[in-house]
């Protein structure tokens, strides 16, 4: 039996850009991803603490070092500058492997390690 766990999550990070514009995805500060055990293409899910609003979408690299985190394209309006989101991240496996799993969680500081 394989259940769905959480892998990884960064914790209250800010929202520094959101760009209507763009394809989709969400842009996140490659730093942050190392961090956090995070590939680009990744599906993510969005939990926004300022307005209650959950969504998924993909992960794209964002610039190393920028603190950087930019919801893209119909995501963009379901956030504005400077909200707090969680971001997490979940995989598939074995239920006795999921015993024993430790997920990645980061807790950045003004979006930074």
């Amino acid at each position: 039996m394989l259940i769905e766990v959480m892998k990884s999550k960064l914790h209250c990070v800010q929202v520094t850009e959101a760009n209507l514009n763009y394809m989709g995805s969400i842009t996140i500060d490659e730093d942050l991803m190392d961090a956090a055990n995070l590939i680009a293409g990744e599906k993510v899910q969005v939990v926004n603490n300022n307005n209650g609003e959950r969504f998924e979408t993909y992960i794209i690299c964002g610039e190393r070092g920028s603190g950087c985190i930019c919801l893209n394209g119909a995501a963009a309006r379901r956030v504005q500058v400077g909200d707090t989101v969680i971001i997490i991240s979940y995989a598939l496996m074995d239920f006795e492997e999921a015993r024993n799993f430790k997920p990645s969680v980061v807790f950045p500081l003004n979006n930074r390690l």
